[in-house]
């Protein structure tokens, strides 16, 4: 059996299974168990579809769902109607990365007019997947494909910067945007006072970005994010970060007063770093959960957003402050 890293680029129709449990849109639920009882059932990963007359996927019934209905209930009111269905154009990295952003372990394909023609399931990706009844967090068995795809991803030179390249203009686009408002603020920006810690406020920005991004990373194995749990996690992070912020702002603050004999300039360096890193630590814990919640892969895409975000709130509050103390 070929390897991840040697069929990313086929079509995910060649390496479907054909055998998809279907079931007729107009059966009852004891019905439909009479009809899968005189089918085999292919594989290990069990959904049923539901398809109507033109054999067009309407829904999909997972097995627990099933066997709990009653048995004169139609399947329609049982059925899950919203199916997220890999389209049969997609390639085999596509439906990689549908595994790894819905944590499903198995997918319909679909053709161009909605039917079903067949199914793809994580058994057809990693050899180390073989007992999936082995596995002791579902949320592991997802970890391993995306290891297994960014392993992949980054053996393809050509396909590691066509993937990371996008976000890395968020970077770029940060840049320019950071650019226009040190020349909006160029009466605060040009000051003594303030260019020489310029650098200095947005790299301790940065700095708990980062930090923040990598725990709200590790923090989301094992465990499917929420508004609920993002936002307690913000106020905890907002809580760290005040106070990391506050720390570091009243040495570099203090540093900054002996240096240029300053009070003002010490006060704005002591708040502007406060202020920066407490929502810097918010942005770089909450743009994971985010990229999550909508599907998005958050490995690549959050640290380039969030350290564009980083720099331009840290700017924009630095610059208003400045021009408040020190103008």
């Amino acid at each position: 059996m070929p390897g991840i890293h040697d069929i990313l680029r086929d079509p995910v129709t060649t390496h479907m299974r054909r055998d998809p449990t279907r079931l007729r849109s107009d059966l009852t639920v004891a019905q439909a168990i009479d009809s899968i009882r005189d089918h085999e059932i292919g594989g290990r990963v069990v959904y049923f579809y539901v398809v109507d007359a033109d054999d067009k996927l309407v829904g999909v019934i997972p097995t627990r769902r099933l066997l709990r209905a009653k048995q004169n209930s139609p399947i329609t009111e049982v059925m899950v109607s919203r199916v997220v269905a890999v389209p049969a154009a997609a390639t085999v990295l596509e439906a990689c990365e549908y595994f790894t952003l819905h944590r499903l372990l198995a997918f319909p394909v679909v053709d161009d007019d909605g039917k079903l023609i067949g199914l793809v399931d994580v058994d057809l990706y990693t050899e180390e997947l073989a007992d999936l009844e082995r596995t002791q967090e579902g949320e592991d068995l997802f970890q391993l494909v995306g290891v297994h795809l960014t392993e992949a991803e980054q053996r393809q030179t050509l396909l590691a910067a066509r993937r990371r390249f996008p976000w890395l203009m968020c970077n770029a686009m940060g840049g320019m945007i950071a650019a226009l408002i040190a020349d909006a603020y160029e009466d605060v920006a040009t000051l003594v006072l303030v260019t020489p810690f310029i650098a200095l406020i947005t790299g301790m920005a940065e700095g708990v970005t980062i930090q923040s991004v990598s725990l709200a990373l590790q923090t989301m194995h094992g465990h499917r994010p929420t508004w609920k749990s993002l936002a307690s996690k913000i106020v905890r992070e907002l809580l760290v970060g005040l106070i990391l912020g506050a720390i570091c702002g009243f040495i570099v603050g203090a540093v900054a007063f002996v240096w240029r004999g300053h009070a003002m300039a010490g006060l704005s360096l002591f708040i502007g770093i406060a202020g920066g890193v407490t929502a810097s630590a918010a942005i770089g814990l909450a743009l994971p959960f985010l990229l999550r919640m909508i599907r998005r892969d958050p490995r690549l895409a959050a640290g380039p957003i969030a350290l564009a975000l980083s720099d331009l709130v840290t700017l924009l509050f630095y610059f208003n402050l400045g021009r408040w103390l020190l103008l």
